[in-house]
């Protein structure tokens, strides 16, 4: 089926994604998506009810994850679309996974209070529960306290210039190393889940490497390259034209496959609307489909 193809959107699954599998496929279906990944952060659950939905509306549904990952002391998102979401290696990932990123985000929640903030843990836990919180969510959840009680501490992130980006201005501002309630990440090494991605049917793909927290290098390529990553993301919000270009070239010299995705969201992220990367296609998959192991 022609059209393009999604491989990395946010569900309701995700603490902080907007939409329901449902609504997804129904927005991929009504704007003529051949396929699309619902690849939630540290989540299978979106599945395998987009797989019912793509079914029903003729939508092809790669089922995905985003996991959080360390490399070199920076946060890397790796993408594993094909992954078997039933798998039981999977499920310790995503377990080990949750188990940091609640310790991150009770730390943080603790920095923040240090601070003078008015946040308690159970607020935030209350507003991305099942889901572990993100550094975004805790944004989220002060923010949206700070703005009803006028707090003046927060006036910056609700004037014209920041109000669209305004969690993720937050988190530069007190999140970011060497900022004020920097925690030390919890996450998983990514050469060791690249060494474990085999045994879940998935195909490892390295999300938005121009991202400001990874900044990908051709040596961080060279190395990952050879501990098995197979796809890159060159296409997507975070690159502009001369990041896609580069990213390109790397990696055709690393025999990587090319990837396209959104980094949809939601409410979240206003700036990116459903269907803003159109540049994905169905080669692209079924270049990713040959590397299943």
């Amino acid at each position: 089926m022609p059209g393009p193809v999604d491989l990395h959107i946010h569900s309701c699954n995700s603490s902080d994604g907007d939409f329901t599998p449902f609504h997804l496929v129904r927005l991929a279906h009504e704007q003529g998506f051949a396929a699309i990944s619902i690849s939630d952060h540290d989540t299978t659950a979106a599945y395998p009810e987009t797989l019912r939905h793509g079914e029903k509306m003729g939508v092809e549904i790669i089922p995905s994850i985003e996991l959080t990952t360390l490399f070199e002391k920076r946060e890397f998102h790796l993408l594993l679309p094909f992954i078997d979401w039933t798998s039981k290696v999977l499920g310790d990932l995503v377990a080990r996974v949750a188990e940091g990123r609640i310790l991150e985000a009770q730390a943080r929640v603790a920095k923040l209070q240090e601070l003078g903030f008015d946040l308690q843990w159970e607020e935030v836990w209350k507003a991305s529960a099942p889901f572990s919180p993100l550094g975004v969510t805790i944004a989220q959840v002060l923010l949206k306290k700070g703005k009803k009680a006028e707090d003046p501490s927060l006036v910056k992130y609700f004037s014209a210039e920041n109000v669209m980006s305004a969690p993720y201005a937050f988190y530069k501002d007190f999140f970011a190393e060497g900022k004020p309630a920097f925690v030390p990440r919890q996450n998983i090494p990514l050469l060791e889940v690249l060494k474990i991605v085999p045994e879940t049917g998935a195909v490892p793909v390295l999300a938005h490497p121009g991202a400001p927290f990874q900044q990908v290098t051709r040596t961080d390529l060279s190395l990952l390259r050879e501990f098995g990553l197979e796809g890159l993301e060159v296409y997507t919000t975070y690159h502009d034209e001369s990041q896609i270009q580069q990213y390109r070239a790397w990696a055709a010299d690393f025999d990587l496959v090319p990837t396209a995705g959104s980094d949809f969201h939601g409410s979240i992220k206003p700036h990116i609307p459903f269907g803003r990367i159109k540049d994905g296609d169905i080669s692209m998959l079924e270049k990713l489909r040959q590397r299943r192991p």
